[in-house]
């Protein structure tokens, strides 16, 4: 039965996930934080930190580690697929159209008004994510007991060093994660 739920959940992230892997992030945080309670929101991200550091798109490997997390090796294929289908079958869909009507003024309308929607996904996607990243349950408080200082602390030297410096994100993701690693095996969360 899991199998089952896993395959339609995303069967229904792949057929409204509009404008890329981040934009499917709500839709995925959705089904399987709220809607089913497959995971909590700490381990949704802990699960989108390791999908944006593995190879492929972002969408595809959150549905393999939550399908894994959840159903194993067969959940883990069973998410992917069921997340796959519905963006083939639109990508053809929509690749034949747009080359048979991308010379209409209203087809370029559609595509300019999706844009917006498509960032405003992201930004969701994003501030979900800085809320665990810095706050206990992922909500910002006065309390300063809430706060992951250390965790804002690295996020804001490496943008730094990101800014500055231009050394590639890849080195920056393995140093920060060393530096979270031996912090928190020390002093805990």
């Amino acid at each position: 039965m899991i199998y089952l739920e896993l395959f339609w959940s995303f069967i229904q992230i792949g057929f409204f996930s509009i404008g890329g892997g981040l934009a499917s992030l709500p839709l995925i945080q959705s089904q399987i934080v709220e809607n089913h309670g497959w995971l909590t929101y700490t381990e949704f991200a802990d699960i989108i930190t390791v999908s944006e550091m593995t190879p492929g798109p972002i969408a595809i490997n959150a549905a393999t580690f939550v399908g894994a997390r959840v159903g194993g090796a067969a959940g883990a294929v069973t998410a992917t697929v069921g997340f796959l289908i519905p963006t083939l079958l639109i990508t053809f869909a929509v690749s034949y159209l747009y080359t048979k009507y991308k010379k209409f003024n209203r087809v370029r309308g559609i595509l300019s008004g999706l844009r917006p929607g498509v960032i405003g996904l992201i930004a969701n996607a994003g501030a979900t994510i800085f809320l665990f990243a810095f706050f206990r349950n992922g909500v910002m408080s006065a309390d300063i007991n809430d706060i992951y200082f250390f965790s804002l602390i690295l996020f804001a030297a490496c943008l730094f060093v990101l800014r500055k410096y231009r050394v590639h994100p890849i080195l920056i993701i393995a140093l920060s994660g060393a530096a979270g690693g031996i912090y928190y095996s020390l002093f805990g969360f």
